[in-house]
Formats: structure tokens, C-alpha cells, sequence
């Protein structure tokens, strides 16, 4: 795979440009919920600068990672321990967020991780497991593996930033948060799915429209005011 990524990195052609922007859509739209839910696992870090430090590192590594999954995924692909271990990954996420540990988070919202170096793997293989999927829908798109890493490059990159402004609506949305763990246990159901049956896996299309109808239902309210978790790095000290 590395030789076809050198030979076909020297050339590129008007149906490579409209692969890539095919490529590049398809990161956007199925990393949405990715952006949400490494949004939803950052702000369990107190400050807002402890929540970009964990975002930049966990991406870093995670792109790391999504670049040696593309180079094996066809190796990868073979082997549905990866997918199984990916779906079991997702729904533990998602039973730490609803049924562990939910009194002391009521009390204390914001402060899941002692450290950010808690937070940075947490992201990266929540990241890697949401690639799953994304990376075998791109490879099936198109066989050339330079296309497939330039794609996946832009994409980690709009989902840097992407995650910041999710990370500010979880600020000022009641239940977006919620619906970002939803939408993991989601994606957490259909890998486990995919393991099963791939048969009874529902389309990509569906699949998409229930997580919208999701991310309508987390932006329906508004937290009230001066329940905010701001960030006391913002709020300036008082004049002597």
C-alpha cells in the first residue's frame, strides 16, 4: 500500500479531485457525531484550556492512528475482533456517562478527569473506534490509498475545530450532551451489529437521519441562565 501511495501521490487528475471532494464530504458528515462526542468527553475537564489541550493531543494521536488503520485496512477488515472491541469501547462510554458514577457528576459537573493526560486516550481510541466506519465507507468509495489519507487529513482537521464549537453549545444546550452519548452508543450498536449480522445493518441514510433527529433533540433547550459551566479562567479578578 505505501508503494501505490508513492506512485499515485505524483499524479493527480480531474476524477481524482472529484474523489476527493467526495472523500472530504464523507469525513464531514460522518464525523459529526464524532465532533459531538469528543466534545461531550473534553468538557469533562474543568477548564477550557485543560479541554483544547486534551482535544489538540487526543487528536494528534488519534490521527496517527487513523493513518495506520487506513495503510491496514485491508488487513483490518478481515478480522471482526476489531469492529466487536470498537462496539464494546463505544457502549462502555456510553454506561460511564449514564449509569456510573451519575451522583458525583450532578454534584460536580465537569470534573470526570483528575488530569488531561486522563482525557487524551480517551479521545484518541474514541476517535479510532468512530474510524471504523468512516474508514471502510471511504475505501469503498475509492481504492487509492493517497486519496483515502488526504481525505481522512482534512477531515481530523475540520474535526478539531468542529469539536471546539460543540464544546461551546454543551455549554448553552440542556441535553446536547446526552445526545452526543447517544449518538456513541449509536454508532457502538451498529459496529456490534455489523459483528452479528451485517445483514440487519440499517443504511448509512437512516442511520444519518437518527442521528439528526438526535442532534435536533439536543439543541431544543436552553440551559438557564447562570447555569453555564464557564470557565473560571475567563471571568477577570476583581479591582483592588
Amino acid at each position: 500500500m505505501l508503494d501505490q501511495f508513492l506512485d499515485k501521490s505524483t499524479s493527480f487528475g480531474i476524477d481524482d479531485f472529484f474523489v476527493l471532494i467526495i472523500l472530504v464530504g464523507l469525513e464531514a458528515v460522518l464525523s459529526a457525531d464524532n465532533a459531538i462526542a469528543l466534545a461531550s468527553i473534553s468538557i469533562g475537564l474543568p477548564e477550557r484550556k485543560l479541554q483544547q489541550q486534551a482535544l489538540n493531543y487526543g487528536l494528534l494521536i488519534a490521527f496517527v492512528l487513523r493513518m495506520v488503520l487506513i495503510l491496514t485496512a485491508t488487513w483490518v477488515i478481515q478480522y471482526w475482533e476489531f469492529e466487536l472491541l470498537g462496539a464494546l469501547y463505544l457502549l462502555w462510554l456510553v454506561y460511564q456517562h449514564f449509569w456510573s458514577g451519575n451522583d458525583q457528576d450532578e454534584e460536580q459537573p465537569g470534573s470526570r478527569f483528575a488530569s488531561v493526560w486522563q482525557a487524551i486516550p480517551i479521545i484518541a481510541f474514541t476517535d479510532l473506534a468512530f474510524s471504523l466506519d468512516s474508514v471502510t465507507t471511504a475505501i469503498a468509495v475509492s481504492d487509492e490509498v493517497w486519496l483515502v489519507l488526504t481525505g481522512a487529513t482534512v477531515g481530523i482537521i475540520a474535526l478539531r475545530f468542529t469539536a471546539e464549537l460543540f464544546i461551546r453549545w454543551l455549554e448553552e444546550f440542556l441535553h446536547l450532551e446526552d445526545a452526543g452519548y447517544i449518538t456513541v452508543g449509536l454508532v457502538g450498536l451498529r459496529l456490534l451489529i455489523r459483528v452479528l449480522n451485517p445483514e440487519l445493518v440499517p443504511p448509512q441514510w437512516l442511520f444519518i437521519l437518527i442521528i439528526a433527529a438526535f442532534f435536533i433533540w439536543g439543541f431544543s433547550k436552553r440551559k438557564p441562565l447562570g447555569t453555564e459551566n464557564y470557565d473560571s479562567s475567563d471571568i477577570d479578578p476583581p479591582q483592588s
